[in-house]
């Protein structure tokens, strides 16, 4: 069975390459600027491509030099935290090009080998913003709400081939992404959180490779939040 996860280098990404590597699966990832991070995962068995998720030339170049997959887990992400009349051109083409059509162009390189080997599964990496919106971040939960509309309809078209799509849409994870906060920002989080505490890239990535197994095979189109309660 193989595997590619974008993003694979850190956070989320790197748990789920982990997880999936545990269960015997062939581990491809991708990845952008992380070469330290990503020569530690070379060492433990899982191949890396450097891409640009937003080029679609790169990932049609890597769709070229993996192959067809099984699994398919679109977790690459960057996040903008700004007043939103202030984002510029460039942040708002560089944020929608690897959230957004990151997504699109990965999935659209891959999709094709599962709909021909008639069984598949993709999992994109939304974000609890995508469902209720987040302040000052306006344009980031506007890129991962696309991720669910395109979850939900993508699971339509591609079920008849028997590939199925999930979504995925962590709360409040304890990952470099998060880095920016507080103490006192994870003090009063922790506080607005029924079970106390910021979620772990472990937990998103156990929920991800139940996804991707048999024991979810009557699972397409859903949205999974793992927010510990918080929204």
């Amino acid at each position: 069975m193989k595997v590619l996860i974008t993003g694979a280098t850190r956070g989320i990404g790197r748990e789920t390459a982990l997880t999936f590597l545990e269960r015997g699966y062939e581990v491809f990832g991708v990845y952008v600027k992380s070469d330290d991070e990503a020569k530690e995962l070379e060492k433990k068995g899982i191949t890396l491509y450097k891409c640009d998720v937003s080029n679609r030339a790169e990932v049609q170049c890597l769709a070229e030099k993996v192959g067809a997959v099984d699994v398919l887990v679109n977790n690459a992400g960057i996040s903008l935290r700004k007043l939103f009349q202030t984002v510029t051109e460039e942040e708002e083409k560089r944020l929608y090009g690897v959230n957004l059509f990151g997504v699109l162009n990965v999935s659209r390189a891959f999709l094709q080998g599962m709909i021909n080997q008639k069984k598949g599964v993709i999992i994109n990496v939304s974000s609890v913003f995508g469902e209720i919106g987040g302040s000052f971040e306006a344009d980031y939960s506007a890129s991962k709400a696309a991720i669910i509309g395109l979850t939900k309809a993508l699971a339509k078209e591609a079920g008849p081939s028997c590939v199925r799509v999930n979504c995925v849409t962590p709360g409040i994870i304890d990952t470099d992404i998060n880095a920016c906060l507080s103490v006192d920002d994870i003090i009063q989080l922790t506080n607005e959180i029924p079970l106390e505490y910021l979620g772990k890239a472990g937990q998103v990535a156990e929920v991800i490779a139940f996804l991707a197994s048999d024991k979810a095979s009557y699972i397409t189109g859903s949205v999974i939040r793992l927010d510990g309660g918080w929204k």
